[in-house]
């Protein structure tokens, strides 16, 4: 049986928090979808996604993707600032230091042997992928990998002018945090646009 799930950071209590709010004040007259919510889609970043087939064991994965890694207590991030991105999304973006490229491959290198390749949407338009983005998305099924990982906090997605119209007017309608602090890791679930609609396993970094 196919499982799609993720892998990802998730902010402290104070920025999910924060990310919520930003997604409902960036939005406020064109909703941003899917909503995010401390009970449901929680805001996070992403570090790798995909369909992985049942052999995949989510807690001892984390715990051995944690054991490779020598991550802080709490990482943090510095803001980018509110970015577009095709078609119809919008990201916080964030800075990508060696040590989350390095997170990166260590997870990819774990779970790409369960990947099932069979489930790859090979019907899907890439036409306004990068190229680095094309190649990743062939090789594992996920757009962000590599020289094309462009680590960010989703805060949705809408009709395409609406998103260019809102990252355009961003800077003067809202406040958008220096940094963002992550501390923990999770296993999840992918809801709607990929969102992190259920957490299936998670590790404070502290504890890695």
């Amino acid at each position: 049986m196919t499982r799609w799930l993720g892998v990802a950071l998730l902010p402290c209590a104070d920025h999910t928090r924060a990310a919520i709010q930003l997604q409902k004040n960036l939005g406020v007259d064109s909703p941003l979808r899917p909503p995010l919510s401390e009970e449901g889609n929680l805001p996070h970043l992403t570090v790798f996604q995909g369909p992985f087939v049942d052999t995949l064991e989510p807690e001892q994965e984390l715990a051995r993707i944690s054991a490779a890694v020598s991550l802080p207590d709490e990482l943090t991030l510095a803001s980018v600032g509110i970015v577009y991105q095709p078609t119809g999304w919008l990201f916080m973006s964030v800075e990508r230091p060696p040590l989350l490229q390095k997170l990166q491959e260590v997870v990819v290198d774990r779970l790409a042997p369960h990947l099932d390749r069979a489930a790859f949407d090979t019907s899907k338009d890439t036409s306004r992928f990068t190229e680095t983005e094309r190649a990743s998305f062939a090789e594992y099924g996920y757009r962000y990998t590599g020289d094309a990982y462009a680590p960010h906090i989703t805060l949705g997605r809408t009709e395409e002018t609406t998103a260019l119209e809102l990252v355009r007017t961003a800077p003067q309608r809202i406040h958008v945090p220096e940094a963002w602090t992550f501390d923990r890791l999770s296993f999840y679930v992918m809801g709607e646009h990929g969102a992190h609609a259920e957490k299936v396993a998670e590790l404070p970094l502290a504890s890695a």
